[in-house]
Protein backbone atom coordinates (compact mmCIF):
# COMPACT_ATOMS: atom_id res chain seq x y z
CA UNK A 1 0.00 0.00 0.00
CA UNK A 2 1.35 3.40 -0.95
CA UNK A 3 2.03 6.33 1.37
CA UNK A 4 -0.89 8.27 -0.11
CA UNK A 5 -3.36 5.42 0.36
CA UNK A 6 -2.19 4.83 3.93
CA UNK A 7 -2.71 8.50 4.84
CA UNK A 8 -6.16 9.19 3.43
CA UNK A 9 -8.57 10.63 5.99
CA UNK A 10 -12.20 9.52 6.39
CA UNK A 11 -14.23 10.64 3.40
CA UNK A 12 -11.15 11.59 1.39
CA UNK A 13 -10.97 10.29 -2.18
CA UNK A 14 -7.95 10.00 -4.43
CA UNK A 15 -8.57 12.09 -7.57
CA UNK A 16 -5.25 12.07 -9.43
CA UNK A 17 -1.86 10.46 -8.95
CA UNK A 18 1.44 11.04 -10.70
CA UNK A 19 5.12 10.72 -9.95
CA UNK A 20 8.56 11.39 -11.30
CA UNK A 21 8.77 11.06 -15.08
CA UNK A 22 10.57 8.09 -16.64
CA UNK A 23 13.14 10.38 -18.28
CA UNK A 24 15.00 10.61 -14.96
CA UNK A 25 16.09 7.04 -15.71
CA UNK A 26 17.63 7.80 -19.13
CA UNK A 27 21.18 8.69 -18.04
CA UNK A 28 21.38 6.12 -15.23
CA UNK A 29 20.22 3.39 -17.64
CA UNK A 30 22.68 4.58 -20.28
CA UNK A 31 25.48 4.43 -17.72
CA UNK A 32 24.36 0.99 -16.52
CA UNK A 33 24.28 -0.30 -20.10
CA UNK A 34 27.81 0.95 -20.79
CA UNK A 35 29.17 -0.44 -17.52
CA UNK A 36 27.51 -3.82 -18.12
CA UNK A 37 28.91 -3.91 -21.66
CA UNK A 38 32.37 -3.11 -20.29
CA UNK A 39 31.96 -5.72 -17.58
CA UNK A 40 30.92 -8.36 -20.10
CA UNK A 41 33.87 -7.46 -22.34
CA UNK A 42 36.28 -7.69 -19.39
CA UNK A 43 34.59 -10.91 -18.30
CA UNK A 44 34.97 -12.43 -21.79
CA UNK A 45 38.62 -11.44 -22.13
CA UNK A 46 39.48 -12.37 -18.55
CA UNK A 47 37.75 -15.73 -18.88
CA UNK A 48 40.65 -16.93 -21.02
CA UNK A 49 43.21 -15.55 -18.57
CA UNK A 50 41.38 -16.87 -15.51
CA UNK A 51 40.65 -13.49 -13.80
CA UNK A 52 36.91 -12.79 -14.10
CA UNK A 53 36.41 -10.90 -10.82
CA UNK A 54 36.57 -7.38 -12.29
CA UNK A 55 33.98 -8.11 -14.97
CA UNK A 56 31.68 -9.74 -12.43
CA UNK A 57 32.12 -6.82 -10.05
CA UNK A 58 31.26 -4.27 -12.76
CA UNK A 59 28.11 -6.12 -13.85
CA UNK A 60 26.94 -6.67 -10.26
CA UNK A 61 27.60 -3.02 -9.34
CA UNK A 62 25.68 -1.80 -12.40
CA UNK A 63 22.69 -3.99 -11.56
CA UNK A 64 22.62 -2.79 -7.95
CA UNK A 65 22.80 0.84 -9.13
CA UNK A 66 19.98 0.17 -11.61
CA UNK A 67 17.79 -1.24 -8.83
CA UNK A 68 18.60 1.80 -6.66
CA UNK A 69 17.56 4.39 -9.27
CA UNK A 70 14.32 2.54 -10.05
CA UNK A 71 13.43 2.35 -6.36
CA UNK A 72 14.36 6.01 -5.85
CA UNK A 73 12.07 7.04 -8.71
CA UNK A 74 9.18 4.99 -7.40
CA UNK A 75 9.64 6.47 -3.90
CA UNK A 76 8.13 9.77 -5.01
CA UNK A 77 4.34 9.97 -4.83
CA UNK A 78 2.27 12.95 -5.88
CA UNK A 79 -1.47 12.96 -5.46
CA UNK A 80 -4.52 15.18 -5.46
CA UNK A 81 -7.46 14.22 -3.28
CA UNK A 82 -10.79 15.92 -2.80
CA UNK A 83 -9.30 17.67 0.29
CA UNK A 84 -5.56 18.17 -0.19
CA UNK A 85 -2.39 17.87 -2.25
CA UNK A 86 0.01 15.18 -1.03
CA UNK A 87 3.64 14.92 -2.13
CA UNK A 88 6.06 12.39 -0.64
CA UNK A 89 9.68 12.00 -1.68
CA UNK A 90 12.51 9.83 -0.44
CA UNK A 91 13.13 6.23 0.53
CA UNK A 92 14.94 6.04 3.86
CA UNK A 93 14.78 9.78 4.53
CA UNK A 94 11.22 10.90 3.83
CA UNK A 95 9.98 14.38 3.00
CA UNK A 96 6.28 14.94 2.75
CA UNK A 97 4.23 17.98 1.88
CA UNK A 98 0.51 17.95 2.51
CA UNK A 99 -1.41 21.11 1.75
CA UNK A 100 -5.12 21.45 2.31
CA UNK A 101 -6.76 22.68 -0.90
CA UNK A 102 -7.99 26.01 0.56
CA UNK A 103 -4.36 26.79 1.51
CA UNK A 104 -3.00 26.43 -2.03
CA UNK A 105 -2.37 29.95 -3.34
CA UNK A 106 -1.02 28.95 -6.75
CA UNK A 107 0.62 26.21 -8.71
CA UNK A 108 3.20 27.10 -11.33
CA UNK A 109 4.62 24.75 -13.92
CA UNK A 110 7.77 25.08 -15.92
CA UNK A 111 8.00 22.86 -18.99
CA UNK A 112 11.16 23.04 -21.08
CA UNK A 113 10.96 22.09 -24.76
CA UNK A 114 11.80 18.45 -24.11
CA UNK A 115 9.44 18.47 -21.14
CA UNK A 116 6.58 19.47 -23.41
CA UNK A 117 7.54 16.78 -25.91
CA UNK A 118 7.84 13.99 -23.34
CA UNK A 119 5.29 15.22 -20.76
CA UNK A 120 7.29 16.37 -17.75
CA UNK A 121 8.07 19.59 -15.96
CA UNK A 122 8.74 21.33 -12.68
CA UNK A 123 5.76 21.98 -10.44
CA UNK A 124 6.02 24.83 -7.92
CA UNK A 125 3.36 24.90 -5.21
CA UNK A 126 2.78 28.13 -3.30
CA UNK A 127 0.92 27.58 -0.05
CA UNK A 128 -0.39 30.31 2.22
CA UNK A 129 2.28 31.55 4.57
CA UNK A 130 4.93 29.19 3.23
CA UNK A 131 7.79 29.21 0.81
CA UNK A 132 7.31 27.84 -2.70
CA UNK A 133 8.22 24.18 -3.06
CA UNK A 134 9.57 23.11 -6.48
CA UNK A 135 9.32 19.47 -7.57
CA UNK A 136 11.31 18.62 -10.68
CA UNK A 137 10.70 16.17 -13.53
CA UNK A 138 7.10 15.52 -12.56
CA UNK A 139 5.02 13.55 -15.06
CA UNK A 140 1.98 15.35 -16.51
CA UNK A 141 2.39 18.67 -14.65
CA UNK A 142 -0.40 20.48 -16.52
CA UNK A 143 -2.86 17.69 -15.74
CA UNK A 144 -1.77 17.77 -12.10
CA UNK A 145 -2.40 21.53 -11.92
CA UNK A 146 -5.78 21.11 -13.64
CA UNK A 147 -6.92 18.53 -11.08
CA UNK A 148 -5.80 20.73 -8.17
CA UNK A 149 -7.64 23.72 -9.61
CA UNK A 150 -10.80 21.64 -10.19
CA UNK A 151 -10.75 20.39 -6.61
CA UNK A 152 -10.16 23.90 -5.24
CA UNK A 153 -13.10 25.12 -7.31
CA UNK A 154 -15.29 22.32 -5.93
CA UNK A 155 -14.36 23.13 -2.33
CA UNK A 156 -15.09 26.84 -2.87
CA UNK A 157 -18.53 26.07 -4.34
CA UNK A 158 -19.39 23.57 -1.58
Amino acid sequence: MSYVEKNLIDGEKLIFRTGVHWTVLFWPFTTVTLVIAGGIAIFAVAHFVGKIELGTLLVASALVYCLYVVLKRSATEIAVTNRRVIIKTGMADRRSLEIMLPNVESIGIDEPLWGRVFGYGTVVIHGTGGTPDPFRRIAHPAEFRKHVQEQIDRTVKA
